[in-house]
């Protein structure tokens, strides 16, 4: 298999559709959790303060070789409440990553994230990947249950990993889902 990255589909299921992300997307997202700090906390950038914001961090997004984004879209309500991406993983063969995750604060706890899940980590190995990983900031503790709730190992941290919007430093907990792991992870959630 190639390191290249899969190509934009639509997925779904009862609960989501996840949509290659667009600019149509975007007053959608700016009212699901656009300038909110606490939805904002844990990204790489700081809270969009406008549409014109989120739009420009959406576009670097979408034009990104690097990145496949998606709007979440649940089912009922039929707008986008937040975006997901898949990513490159420079160095390890046939990986990806999702990341670059959030959801608008209503939908926090609730079905989104883990159907979301079920569908990127389903496709990432339908299409011929044979490890997903996941990061987040170590501080970020609901992210780690989260990604623990779905299956994902803890495989390290990467010490002051990258500087936050606010300049203070972050240390990334890293975790992967392997192929072999997923079905039976998969069925738990199902």
């Amino acid at each position: 298999m190639t390191a290249q990255l899969p190509a934009p589909v639509v997925l779904e299921n009862d609960v989501v559709r996840l949509e290659p992300l667009s600019m149509d997307h975007v007053p959608d997202l700016f009212a699901a959790g656009g300038g909110d700090e606490e939805v904002w906390r844990w990204m790489p950038v700081a809270a969009p303060r406008s549409e014109a914001e989120l739009g420009k961090i959406a576009r670097g997004l979408i034009d990104d070789d690097k990145h496949v984004p998606f709007a979440v879209v649940p089912k009922e309500g039929g707008r986008a409440v937040g975006w997901t991406t898949y990513a490159d993983v420079p160095g390890f063969d046939e990986s990806i990553e999702i990341g670059w995750t959030w959801y608008g604060r209503a939908h926090w706890r609730t079905a989104v994230n883990t159907n979301c899940k079920l569908l990127l980590v389903g496709h990432a190995f339908t299409v011929g990947y044979n490890r997903v990983l996941l990061k987040t900031d170590v501080l970020n503790l609901r992210s780690q249950n989260a990604i623990k709730r779905i299956g994902g190992v803890h495989e390290g941290t990467l010490r002051r990993h990258r500087k936050r919007p606010d300049g203070t430093w972050r240390d990334t907990v890293y975790f992967g889902i392997l192929e072999e792991e997923w079905p039976r992870h998969r069925a738990r959630l199902a």
